[in-house]
């Protein structure tokens, strides 16, 4: 067996070169490219995957390793033995399972019964646009690439008898139970002897429909169907090629939420040809046009965790738009966009925080298109995107934090938005009950009794209150006094859920009594245990109040108070209490939990109380502990990037911990320069000086030559273009 590892993975080697021929960080463009590693996160909590993917775009053609558990909510695990087959798509660091859709697996010679196979670590490679690797139990060598919306697969048998299976029923579920009820309705039909076409009705995360056309670039000989389940809507296939060993089978699969003709629209008009560089080389180009908006400068593992970041930041969202504009909406009517772009995979509670605010900075245009996909969601749904997926709303998580990602583009004027279309819904959106929003109760008490609201009642409250300061921004803007008022007055319930005996965020009945017994270290889940709080405590929701930092510190008597306060979440090693499923609450400092994102603009609050210092170390201690270049280098979930655009911000030296207020809070560089080219055709650099393992504090900055004084850097200044410089020191400058 050890000889038949060596001979294929020489073996493999040449079929890399064969298929590779051009070294990818020597084309033009795509230099950063080598520097993004696929495999970050695909251990421990990061959820991530290492398929093939095209910025933004539909399709995600990737391995599977394993089902049916938490662990696997993107369907891989760097440590497991076994690849179970390759599906088209993918959801990148996420707390829940779905996608997976259409496993395929080839093999030549004799499969195990389960088709499943071992494969060698050392042949698994994957950069932005490419995977492969080399099968060993199947004989097998697999490469992947796409094309927005087509994927595209090539095998090379090792072995007389290449042969497909192809699991229609398989995807991403929480358990076995999940997976044989996934499918609802299943079409399928072999237009050919080298076509097979379909339409499912499928049920998990969300309700979709796929339509879809898999073509092989040779005719199939002979199809079987296998492993038939009474359970299973879908049928299996083992597709059987006259191949020989040696030879190679390329496959095309293309997919729509609309009919089987936008399918085979989407593969006409994206892939009418078979060759596989030429695919591959347009995906990493792309990238590279992605990759090189940001140049840095530093040691490798720091490139390598920086465009990590930002790879993760534009897997998502996705064009679910045919070529021709169709897609299928929110109430699963086909709808048309003139701009052919409509946009879902919006983890909006994570990434509104910084996520959305670097794709603004970024990326302006592709978030207008991003709003105004919301937009037209809310038009179809009655209310803005929750967390939407392939269009669907599927109400995952607390608020309705599509309201900051509007405000933000509106506030900065970004062309295509209209913003009284957007304040409309946005009114709507925060007046008319949905679910999670019971907007009747929450005006009658100032915020959601917990005897009334039986979940989630301190963490609903505190994130819906962000949205009415956002909703109060816009008004403010439009000139509508009426609704600043009554949204800017909403924006201070925060204030009737704090406990001035205990200093936290605690629930409260409707007949205004605070909960007891109160224990701030409990841990709460709203989907397996209810309580006050969404996947966290009371020492981590406290902080929750990103508009009103200053009310906060009233709240909480003064300065020297709050800081005592906030100095004790980092410093608290109590335990847990655990009261149900908590597997997102990672990355402890203490209380703080850097894993879950309500932590994330925390330690930016020492800055804004003049404790700057404490910010510089701590971001230092974050970056050390839970940002690594290796598979298990990540604290907690990805979140659809939201992880990522928090390193790449702090990284940089600032963080908008309040998103729609145009201003960053300074914080201390990682790495020892950077140079964003910015869409107006300007540059804005980040040089930090004397940056090194003991320099870890700020002691001055300037913006082109002039000391920058305050804590704040100004949307409008990055705009301008210039140069931001820190001064670093081993000392930490308190009392500043």
């Amino acid at each position: 067996m050890k000889t038949l590892s060596i001979l294929l993975f020489l073996a493999f080697s040449v079929f890399l070169t064969g298929c590779n021929p051009s070294n990818q960080k020597d084309a033009a463009g795509t230099a950063n490219n080598q520097y993004a590693n696929p495999f970050v996160g695909t251990a421990y909590t990061g959820h991530t995957f290492p398929g093939a993917t095209y910025p933004l775009g539909l399709m995600q053609p990737g391995p599977e390793t394993g089902n049916f558990d938490w662990k696997y909510c993107s369907g891989y695990n760097y440590e497991d033995p076994q690849i179970w087959g390759f599906s088209q798509t993918h959801l990148n660091g996420t707390g829940c399972p779905d996608l997976g859709d259409i496993l395929m697996m080839p093999f030549s010679g004799t499969p195990a019964s389960s088709y499943r196979s071992a494969f060698l670590k050392d042949s698994e490679k994957a950069e932005p646009g490419y995977y492969e690797v080399a099968l060993t139990d199947n004989a097998v060598k697999v490469a992947l690439t796409t094309t927005p919306r087509v994927a595209f697969h090539q095998y090379v048998f090792d072995k007389d008898k290449g042969s497909v299976y192809i699991d229609f029923q398989s995807g991403q579920t929480q358990s076995e139970d999940a997976y044989h009820k996934r499918v609802v309705e299943s079409d399928i039909t072999v237009e050919n002897n080298q076509t097979i076409i379909g339409h499912q009705k499928l049920n998990r995360w969300v309700a979709r429909d796929l339509f879809f056309v898999i073509q092989f670039d040779k005719p199939f000989a002979s199809k079987e169907e296998v492993n038939a389940n009474e359970r299973d809507k879908a049928p299996k296939y083992l597709l059987s090629f006259d191949l020989k060993k040696g030879d190679r089978l390329q496959a095309k699969i293309a997919f729509s939420s609309v009919s089987i003709e936008g399918a085979k629209n989407n593969l006409k008009k994206e892939l009418d040809h078979w060759n596989f560089n030429k695919v591959k080389q347009a995906a990493a180009q792309e990238w590279g046009k992605y990759l090189s908006q940001i140049t840095v400068e530093g040691s490798l593992d720091q490139k390598n965790n920086f465009y990590t970041s930002l790879y993760h930041l534009f897997i998502q969202p996705n064009n679910i738009a045919d070529t021709n504009g169709q897609y299928r909406n929110a109430v699963n009517e086909v709808a048309s966009t003139p701009s052919g772009a409509y946009y879902s995979t919006f983890s909006l509670w994570d990434t509104y925080r910084a996520a959305h605010p670097l794709y603004e900075l970024l990326q302006p245009e592709k978030n207008a298109e991003f709003v105004n996909s919301m937009l037209a969601h809310a038009e179809a749904k009655g209310y803005l995107p929750i967390w939407a997926l392939w269009g669907k709303e599927n109400h995952c998580m607390i608020g309705n934090h599509s309201i900051p990602v509007i405000v933000e583009a509106c506030l900065k004027n970004t062309p295509g938005i209209d913003p009284q279309r957007a304040f409309s819904l946005i009114k709507k959106s925060l007046t008319e009950n949905h679910t999670n929003s019971d907007w009747a109760i929450y005006d009658q008490y100032g915020y959601y009794p917990f005897d009334l609201v039986k979940v989630e009642s301190v963490s609903r409250t505190l994130e819906s209150v962000y949205d009415d300061y956002c909703a109060s921004l816009l008004a403010q803007k439009l000139n509508l006094k009426e609704e600043y008022e009554f949204f800017k007055k909403r924006s201070d319930y925060y204030k009737n859920l704090f406990d001035p005996q205990t200093g936290f965020m605690r629930g409260k009945d409707s007949n205004g009594k605070w909960r007891d017994p109160f224990n701030p270290y409990a841990l709460s889940h709203a989907g397996s245990s209810g309580g006050d709080y969404t996947e966290g405590n009371a020492c981590q929701y406290t902080w929750h109040v990103q508009h009103d930092v200053d009310g906060l510190v009233q709240l909480m008597g003064g300065k020297e108070p709050f800081r005592a306060h906030l100095d004790s979440l980092f410093t608290k090693n109590v335990t847990m209490e655990s009261t149900g499923f908590v597997s997102d609450v990672t990355g402890l400092i203490g209380q703080y939990a850097h894993g879950n994102e309500p932590s994330h603009h925390v330690v930016y609050l020492y800055s804004l109380i003049g404790e700057k210092w404490r910010t510089d170390e701590l971001i230092r201690e974050i970056f050390d502990k839970f940002y690594q270049p290796k598979p298990d280098g990540l604290c907690g979930n990805d979140d659809c990037g939201q992880m990522s655009a928090w390193y790449i911000f702090s990284a940089l030296g600032f963080y908008p911990v309040d998103p729609v207020s145009g201003q960053y809070v300074l914080g201390a560089p990682q790495i020892p320069g950077a140079t964003i080219q910015l869409p107006n055709g300007k540059q804005f650099s980040m040089i930090a000086h004397n940056l090194s393992e003991p320099n870890k504090y700020v002691k001055s900055i300037k913006l082109n030559g002039v000391e920058l004084k305050g804590i704040y850097l100004k949307y409008d200044q990055i705009m301008e273009g210039g140069t931001l410089e820190f001064e670093m020191t081993d000392t930490p400058q308190k009392g500043e």
